[in-house]
């Protein structure tokens, strides 16, 4: 039987290479995103690609509950029950606390708080009752340092930092593993436009490779964190 994996936000960046590496080695893989011609662009390429897996992709706003309440629907619809949940999807506005516009920490907890509680609310209840299963939340290097310019991301990515610990803790009785990743810059659509050569950033497919690693350790040992960072240190 194979396994199962779902991945929120994952037609590019980092979300992508997590699903592809998991199709690559057989996994059946629900994804979601807010644009469908990005999303049938992926099962087009995914397709060609011949991976073992086989890919499930569905529309989703992860700022609208209704929409994440549809897609566990369908996700469930399609699996019976999944191994491993990504919560991944997130948006980055640059500014400051003291200066950004009106709405930029709303957007932001929405995308990038929210969602993954309400996702990983969703989709737990059926881990907990088998005693197995893996979360993994994507953090940052912003959730353990902050920076000028970080704004209302900081505290974003400091809020999914601090849930995942207490997930971590309310699930050891039901032997879910729950991981934190905090990737330092790593090239994506969240860099477009920038000047620095792509050798000073870290590639989406190291942080992958991570993960796949890390979900196949035996039972017994957990990953509490992973923290990934350019080789030459952070990008400010």
């Amino acid at each position: 039987m194979s396994k199962k994996l779902v991945v929120t936000g994952a037609t590019k960046g980092i979300g992508r290479a997590i699903a592809e590496k998991f199709l690559a080695n057989g996994y059946e893989t629900a994804v979601c995103a807010r644009k469908a011609p990005e999303l049938k662009a992926m099962e087009e390429d995914i397709a060609r690609k011949g991976y073992a897996g086989k890919l499930y992709t569905f529309v989703c706003d992860v700022t609208d509950r209704q929409q994440l309440i549809d897609f566990y629907n369908f996700v469930t619809d399609k699996m019976d029950t999944i191994d491993i949940l990504v919560n991944n999807v997130g948006i980055f506005e640059p500014g400051a606390i003291h200066s950004e516009a009106e709405g930029v920490l709303e957007r932001q907890m929405n995308t990038n708080v929210y969602c993954a509680y309400h996702l990983s609310r969703l989709f737990l209840p059926k881990m907990m009752e088998r005693k197995s299963g893996h979360l993994f939340n994507i953090c940052s290097t912003a959730s353990i340092m902050a920076y000028a310019n970080g704004g209302s991301y900081c505290i974003s990515k400091y809020a999914v930092y601090g849930m995942t610990k207490v997930l971590r803790e309310e699930l050891k009785p039901f032997k879910i593993k729950v991981t934190a990743v905090l990737p330092g810059a790593t090239l994506s659509g969240s860099w477009e436009g920038t000047t620095l050569p792509e050798e000073r950033f870290m590639k989406a497919s190291d942080v992958a490779e991570s993960i796949y690693s890390i979900a196949h350790l035996s039972a017994s040992t957990v990953v509490e964190d992973i923290l990934l960072r350019p080789m030459e240190g952070d990008i400010e």
